[in-house]
C-alpha cells in the first residue's frame, strides 16, 4: 500500500541553519511518512558552513541545499508549517493562513562568538535538541 507522504514547510529567517538542518533530519529520520522543506523570510544565499559540519557528524548531506524564500512555495500547501525562529513566526506570509503554523523557536547557533570548537559545539546542541523535538512532534501526528 502506498501511503502519501505529509508535508511540513520549515521557516526561518535566512534558511541558512537551523531551518536546514531540521530539513534534513526530516527527511533522513522520518522520510517515510513526511517530506520536509525548507525556506527563509530573508535567504542568506548560503547554507551555513557549521550546519553543514553538524549534519556530516550524522551522515546528513545538506552541503547542495539552496536557501529559498517562503514566497517560492505559495503553491505547496503543506500539510503543517513550522516556524524555527521568532522573526519568522513575526514575519510569517499571510498566505500561509490556511495552513496549520506550529512555533518551535531554537537558538541561533550562528550568532555565538567564540572558538571554532564552541561554535560547532552550540550548533551540534542545536541539531540535537531539534531531532528531539521537533522528530518527536512529527512523529506524534
Amino acid at each position: 500500500m502506498n501511503v502519501e507522504k505529509r508535508r511540513v514547510l520549515i521557516l526561518c529567517t535566512g534558511n541558512s541553519c537551523r531551518s536546514q538542518m531540521a530539513e534534513g533530519l526530516v527527511n533522513a529520520y522520518l522520510g517515510e511518512s513526511w517530506q520536509a522543506f525548507s525556506a527563509g523570510t530573508a535567504p542568506s544565499g548560503m547554507v551555513h558552513p557549521l550546519a553543514v559540519r553538524a549534519m556530516a557528524e550524522l551522515d546528513i548531506d545538506i552541503r547542495d541545499g539552496a536557501t529559498e524564500s517562503v514566497e517560492d512555495y505559495r503553491e505547496l500547501h503543506p500539510d503543517l508549517v513550522v516556524t524555527v525562529c521568532d522573526s519568522a513566526a513575526k514575519n510569517c506570509p499571510v498566505w500561509l493562513g490556511d495552513e496549520e503554523v506550529t512555533h518551535m523557536p531554537f537558538d541561533d547557533p550562528t550568532k555565538v562568538i567564540g572558538s571554532d570548537s564552541e561554535r560547532i559545539s552550540a550548533c551540534r546542541q542545536v541539531r540535537d535538541l531539534m531531532r528531539d523535538k521537533l522528530l518527536t512532534y512529527l512523529q506524534s501526528r
